[in-house]
């Protein structure tokens, strides 16, 4: 797999464990924090194959947008968190960066 793949599937894992948090309570529901935890740790996992080939900065900061994006994408779709033009415009500017790296 490329190191841009496996930077863009960790960050939709990170979008996976971040939801994870939410619906493990404070890490009181079992079954949901073992979730969260193997996702994060997979998630890392990826970051860090990647980053034998993508610089650190780079590559960390793909990661954290696309986890930004996508959770707050979902946390509208799934949790019902409310959508307004801010919103809309700060994750339009997190895509741009992201695109900005990524083509830098």
């Amino acid at each position: 797999m490329s190191p841009w793949a496996l930077v863009v599937v960790a960050g939709l894992m990170e979008t996976g464990w971040a939801l994870g948090l939410k619906y493990s309570e404070g890490f009181t529901r079992f079954w949901p924090s073992v979730v969260t935890i193997l996702g994060a740790l997979a998630s890392f996992w990826l970051l860090s194959a990647a980053m034998k080939d993508l610089p650190v900065g780079t590559a960390y900061a793909v990661w954290v947008g696309i986890g930004a994006v996508g959770t707050a994408i979902a946390a509208v779709v799934f949790l019902g968190e409310p959508v307004s033009l801010l919103r809309v415009a700060g994750i339009l500017l997190i895509v741009a960066g992201i695109a900005a790296l990524k083509f830098a």
